[in-house]
């Protein structure tokens, strides 16, 4: 991995961009007006690592308070540089601009309101509002000159102008050309304090959006400048850190990145420690062997396309992509070994019940399962201990699958170690494509690819580029495996490996698993939380399904856009969030947007069926989309309110 190539920032003190370190950040929850709360949060955030805090300004009176946060930060010893979050006031931007270190505008809301209207601008139309919007903004770039704040301009994906969704539609481009407005007026003035950022709820929105945003300056400028790198309203727990950290990791693994944000719908100094365990995988990271050079590359990194594959059994094609569960360590299987993968055996009835995340394959190791398997599931063994079945499939390594007297006529499992620089007998070095290529004739193969190397993503990207040269469509599993110790380390892993690969079109199926001794410790640290962990089968096939559904390529549940709380928040979001879960996570499919004030919703809900916005103290606006279904609800009749729209939407069913 080698890093993006940026300008460098001063942020205060600190310095971002130009190769320094990739820096963390959160942001608070608390009334900006109540001083004495934001600066000991603000502490508690600082003290687990944050190295910028940023606080929201939405009127003149809370831009002014950051003069008293920061007096009485800087009384206590705690120079941290401090960001002011800005949305619809350009005035309260220009006062928060000569008291803090950095600013934050949205270049969707800052000088438009949004309406939801298509408006048709001729070109001359449209330079007029180019115009409009320049005036509305060089006087902060002009502030922020004199002062020496920084800035950044930051793009969220539900918040795009009226006029930008007008002429470019909801797009990564429409997101980028959202921001470049911005830059090229600064650029006008010859500020150049800056940082960008294209925000989205999607990580594949997300993804595509940054890395259009590095060609469109690389192209227009010759230069980029540093980027902060953000998944918006990811939501909490589990779910939380797998979309962070697949839109957040994927850029990383390929070296794009200044500062990273994780927003947790959970206390902020929680987002801090989740930030240090995905940054720290790219610190003093050791370098693999040379991969081969790719001459062309046979996928677009800016839209998502599926790779075409062949069918092999349920593996490939247009299926969705399936789960293999390994339970190769766990001993003789039970049929109650089973319920940790999604499979319940009632042996009154005698019958199994399936929920949704429920594996398609089980992998065992030396021993096939010795019972009849629910119908949905099959078992995989180790080739040399396979035996024929209805239910059973054998897997080779790559070094035995040309040689074996005795394969499957339906399916056959080959697993390859991508550019193995250690040369074991598991996987070809780089050369071996011989072998490759015959494996690759054999009609009922499917490939599992993972990696030991250091740079495991690049390694079996470049060997889904190496089958794309030579023609080989069979489907691909993707393996995985983890040699961390917590459970939120082994998240962002298996997160970023997988994910990173499924968001370009990549992967058949999924395959996670432990390397040497499994470690799933959960320390007593101060200041930070862990995710519980009680199965570890159970977590990885959650893990497993999570990863799917963030990446959408395959939905087993509902979607919550969760936004991660702020000063402007008009309820217990963390609390409120938890009931609509509880009573809502059966809908499938659904995607439930639950914002904390009018700022982030409607336009930040992104792409949710239903959202839950507050709009007053104590009071809920209900959308079905953008739309606008109820407003003023009582928040304590809120939630009934929610699932009545549900069912007059057709989109309820009983638990």
């Amino acid at each position: 991995m080698q890093r993006l190539k940026t300008l460098e920032v001063k942020i205060g003190d600190l310095l971002l961009g130009n190769g320094h370190p990739i820096r963390v950040q959160t942001m608070t929850t608390t009334d900006t007006m109540n001083t004495l709360a934001t600066v000991e949060q603000s502490i508690r955030c600082i003290e687990a690592g944050a190295e910028l805090v940023r606080i929201t300004a939405p009127s003149k009176n809370e831009a002014l308070n950051l003069a008293e946060i920061k007096k009485e930060l800087r009384k206590r010893g705690y120079p941290t540089p401090l960001v002011a979050d800005i949305h619809f006031t350009p005035n309260a931007a220009e006062i928060a601009a000569r008291i803090v270190e950095k600013v934050r505008v949205n270049p969707g809301n800052y000088a438009d309101k949004k309406k939801f209207d298509i408006i048709e601008y001729t070109d001359a139309q449209y330079i007029e509002e180019i115009d409009r919007i320049r005036e509305r903004f060089t006087p902060l770039v002009r502030i922020c000159k004199e002062h020496g704040t920084a800035m950044r301009i930051g793009t969220n994906h539900g918040s795009l102008s009226d006029r930008i969704m007008s002429r470019y539609g909801d797009s990564a481009i429409g997101m980028v050309e959202s921001a470049m407005e911005f830059l090229r007026i600064a650029r006008d003035e010859s500020f150049h304090n800056i940082v960008l950022s294209m925000k989205s709820s999607n990580p594949q929105v997300m993804v595509q959006a940054y890395r259009l945003l590095v060609q469109t300056m690389e192209n227009e400028f010759g230069i980029c400048y540093p980027l902060h790198l953000g998944v918006t309203e990811a939501g909490d727990g589990e779910d939380g850190r797998i979309k962070s950290a697949i839109g957040i990791g994927t850029l990383l693994e390929d070296g794009i990145g200044d500062t990273i944000r994780v927003s947790l719908t959970e206390d902020p100094e929680f987002e801090i420690p989740v930030c240090r365990d995905i940054v720290k995988r790219y610190n003093d990271r050791r370098p693999s062997a040379s991969l081969p050079p790719i001459v062309k590359l046979p996928y677009s990194p800016f839209e998502y396309s599926r790779r075409k594959s062949v069918v092999v059994e349920n593996i490939g094609g247009k299926q969705v992509p399936v789960v293999l569960a390994d339970m190769s360590t766990a001993g003789a299987i039970t049929p109650d070994h089973l319920q940790s993968i999604g499979y319940h055996y009632d042996a009154t009835t005698d019958k199994w019940t399936i929920q949704d995340a429920a594996a398609d394959y089980v992998y065992t190791g030396e021993q096939a399962i010795s019972f009849a398997l629910p119908g949905t599931l099959k078992n995989i063994v180790y080739a040399p201990f396979w035996q024929a079945s209805e239910s059973t499939f054998p897997l080779f390594l790559f070094s035995e699958f040309l040689k074996a007297e005795r394969k499957s006529d339906r399916m056959n499992f080959v697993v390859i170690d991508c550019y193995d620089e250690l040369g074991s007998a598991g996987g070809p070095n780089p050369f071996d494509l011989d072998t490759l290529k015959a494996i690759a004739t054999d009609s009922t193969v499917v490939f599992c690819l993972g990696s030991y190397n250091p740079n495991a993503m690049q390694s079996v990207r470049r060997m889904f580029v190496q089958f794309a040269e030579l023609g080989i469509t069979q489907p691909v599993i993707l393996s995985c495996l983890s040699a961390h110790h917590t459970p939120d380390e082994h998240l962002i892993h298996f997160s970023t490996e997988t994910g990173a690969l499924l968001l370009d079109g990549m992967g058949d199926g999924i395959a996670l698993g432990y390397r040497g001794e499994v470690k799933l410790e959960n320390p007593q640290v101060k200041g930070r939380t862990y995710l519980p962990v009680k199965d570890i089968h159970q977590f990885t096939n959650n893990t497993a399904f999570s990863i799917l559904q963030a990446t959408r390529t395959r939905i087993s549940k509902t979607e919550y856009i969760s936004c991660p709380s702020c000063g402007r928040t008009l309820f217990d979001l963390q609390e409120t969030t938890a009931k609509i879960r509880s009573v809502t996570n059966h809908l499938k499919g659904v995607k439930i947007a639950i914002m904390g004030c009018i700022v982030n919703g409607p336009g930040e809900m992104a792409d949710a069926d239903f959202g839950y916005v507050g709009s007053g103290p104590g009071k809920i606006t209900l959308y079905r989309g953008k739309e606008v279904v109820k407003k003023s609800v009582d928040s304590e009749v809120a939630v009934e309110e929610l699932i009545q729209l549900l069912k007059d939407s057709n989109a309820w069913v009983e638990p």
